[in-house]
C-alpha cells in the first residue's frame, strides 16, 4: 500500500479542512400557516407543500 512519504504539517492539514464547516439549514415560512419549516419540504405543522395537502398531521 501507499504511504506517505512526509508528515503532513499540522497548518497544512488544517488548511484543507477550513472548508468543513457546519451551517444552519435554510428556514422558510410556510405559506399556509406561518410556520417556520425546512426548505423544499411539507410543513410539519400543517402538511402542506406547494399549496397541496401532502399529509394529516398529528395533533
Amino acid at each position: 500500500m501507499a504511504h506517505p512519504k512526509r508528515k503532513i504539517s499540522k497548518s497544512r492539514r488544517d488548511k484543507r479542512r477550513t472548508h468543513y464547516k457546519a451551517i444552519a439549514p435554510t428556514l422558510s415560512y410556510c405559506p399556509n400557516c406561518g410556520e417556520l419549516k425546512l426548505s423544499h419540504r411539507a410543513c410539519p405543522s400543517c402538511g402542506y407543500y406547494a399549496g397541496k395537502s401532502m399529509f394529516v398531521p398529528e395533533s
